[in-house]
């Protein structure tokens, strides 16, 4: 259909339209970071559902990605559910000053934010409806100042409700990794997050998978606690890759509670890190280390 208020109605109006006032062109809702910012990629880390590990591979994603020489931030977009403060240790507050949000660094120099960084005591409730949710997480990439970072990865909240929304439509995203978990019911689910970035027109770089198996402390031997792993038939499904499988470790949960995940030595995941350091976004390689 033709808008008849443009000068270049027919053929040429539409979504490459050189109108200004052509209402028939896609609103670009993307907000610019704080000016005082550089940031190279933006990684998101979803899921369709909770409990599957997602702030996990986000945290295991940043320290691995930080040990490679790159400057790392964490956003946590979780903002009810906030726990990326918790498995990095962090005591203190976040600051303000006449420009804006600093974030908090981590033992190892990880910059990072999460509404738990702003309120008086971890524990208390975050009691907000959805709009605001969401005009928080903006605020976190509007009104914070990350300074120069090769990678900001973003802890995003389960599902595909207001915050991922608002995510997808405000954050310029290089791409997002999907967690899951090897239960049937979760490959369900695994679908409606790649429907959701797909519709949105999200790059999506690839699947980890959370609790694969666990390992014998005597022999080693891998116990499917949750049956066989079909994530390398959705995948081929999908056309995504497989960026990795992690076991439950109890390592790594007594690193997570001791708030110390800055001292793993797990590589469960480091096939992932080096995919994404590697992979051209926009034709380029990010060569910033």
């Amino acid at each position: 259909m033709n808008n008849k208020d443009c000068e270049f109605e027919g053929a040429q109006c539409g979504d490459s339209c050189p109108s200004t006032s052509c209402t028939n062109k896609p609103i670009d809702l993307k907000e610019k970071t704080h000016e005082l910012n550089s940031i190279k990629r933006v990684i998101g880390v979803v899921s369709g559902k909770g409990g599957v590990g997602k702030s996990l591979v986000t945290s295991m994603l940043a320290v691995l990605t930080h040990r490679q020489g790159y400057n790392v931030g964490i956003l946590d977009a979780d903002i009810t559910g906030p726990s990326i403060p918790k498995m990095f240790g962090i005591k203190q507050k976040a600051k303000g000053s006449s420009s804006g949000i600093l974030p908090v660094k981590s033992s190892s120099d990880i910059n990072i934010m999460s509404v738990n960084l702003l309120l008086p005591k971890d524990d208390d409730a975050v009691i907000l409806r959805g709009p605001i949710i969401a005009g928080t997480v903006k605020q976190f990439w509007t009104d914070v100042i990350w300074g120069d970072l090769d990678y900001l990865f973003l802890d995003m909240p389960p599902g595909t409700g207001d915050v991922p929304l608002t995510v997808f439509q405000s954050i310029p995203l290089d791409g997002i990794v999907i967690v899951t978990s090897p239960q049937d019911l979760v490959h369900m689910i695994v679908r409606k997050a790649y429907n959701m970035a797909k519709t949105m027109n999200i790059p999506i770089l690839g699947i980890v998978e959370n609790m694969s198996y666990i390992a014998c402390p005597d022999c080693g031997k891998q116990i499917k606690m949750y049956g066989d792993s079909h994530i390398d038939t959705i995948a081929a499904e999908l056309g995504i890759k497989v960026l990795g499988k992690m076991p439950i470790d109890p390592v790594i949960a007594e690193l997570c509670d001791k708030g110390e995940i800055e001292k793993t030595t797990s590589d469960y995941i480091a096939n992932a890190v080096d995919f994404i350091v590697k992979m051209p976004i926009n034709g380029e390689v990010n060569s910033a280390k």
